[in-house]
């Protein structure tokens, strides 16, 4: 009998052990309960903390919070999706009276900046790791040629080749890990090309003419903007300065050209007003005497006609 029950109290201090689940962020997780669950069981909780997440007696019921709508219960288990950095902590599954207790760990792997690394410049990589305070898991960074960088954190102060290819993340607790592989590309600049009438004595003759020393700072190197060389930013403002006076130098002319043809305009009119008014006059022929008739007779009068009349 006494085996029994201590055969019971392992079994059950075993379970009450839990598990450790690891998650990366945006991703699903399965938290299993950890307990033998029978077909029909009474009560199965499940416990954020204190925080209720979902609860299943005769119908499923599911806590108030956000955790609770981005999750669901299968199985007895707790199905998380979506998984966020607050997700990480102690989770309990309590079934008919039986608990077990469980740690999530959520991991967030990232690379500053994204996509391939330009050559000599600056880079961060970082393991960044969400867990239960009373939990301390180990995180190391392992490097393309096996060097391992014992904490979350790696800054490359000047990226170089040896850097290009596979770092890998590596999480540990109570036995359990969890890794996440991040491949690194570095673009290297082209090297300047040689003159052909270079000197003998240069690095590159002596190297058997080989001109991609990576890593060298060269006179010759010529420094990036944007992808272009200095000299074509140069050009590209010259010629634009060139435009813009091109284009005041037109604005200048027409305003200029404007102005005369105005003032030649006012003085013509202030020219005509000061000349008199000239009027046609017109030249007209006298017209011709009339030519002299011979002298009427004139009629008597009544008094030199009344003598006669007397006689």
């Amino acid at each position: 009998m006494k085996t029994v029950i201590l055969f019971g109290l392992v079994l059950g201090a075993l379970s009450a052990a839990g598990k450790v689940f690891f998650a990366e962020v945006k991703t699903k997780v399965t938290l299993e309960c950890g307990i033998i669950i029978p077909k029909h069981p009474k009560r199965l909780e499940w416990f954020k903390g204190n925080e209720l997440i979902w609860r299943q007696v005769k119908m499923p019921t599911k806590g108030k919070n956000d955790l609770a709508n981005r999750s669901k219960l299968k199985n007895g288990d707790l199905d998380i999706n979506s998984v966020e950095e607050i997700d990480a902590g102690q989770f309990r599954c309590e079934v008919d009276g039986q608990r077990s207790q469980h740690s999530l760990i959520v991991v967030s792997v990232s690379v500053d900046p994204s996509g391939t690394l330009l050559f000599g410049t600056r880079a961060t990589l970082e393991c960044l790791v969400k867990e239960d305070p009373g939990t301390t898991a180990s995180v190391q960074w392992r490097k393309p040629d096996g060097l391992v960088h014992p904490n979350g954190k790696v800054v490359l102060k000047s990226v170089a080749l040896s850097d290009k290819g596979t770092w890998q993340c590596k999480v540990s607790l109570n036995g359990k890990t969890f890794e996440k592989n991040v491949t690194i590309n570095v673009n290297v600049p082209r090297p300047t090309t040689p003159a052909a009438n270079g000197n003998q004595n240069s690095p590159d003759s002596k190297n058997g003419g080989d001109s991609s020393c990576v890593g060298c700072d060269e006179p010759g190197d010529q420094p990036h903007l944007l992808g272009l060389i200095w000299w074509v930013w140069v050009a590209i403002g010259a010629g634009s300065l060139v435009v813009i006076i091109l284009i005041i130098v037109v604005v200048v002319m027409y305003k200029r050209n404007k102005r005369r043809k105005r003032k030649f305009l006012r003085m013509k009119k202030a020219q005509l007003s000061q000349n008199p008014k000239e009027y046609c006059q017109c030249v007209r022929q006298t017209a011709a005497p009339k030519p002299q008739q011979g002298r009427r007779r004139e009629k008597p009068s009544a008094l030199s006609l009344q003598p006669l009349l007397k006689d």
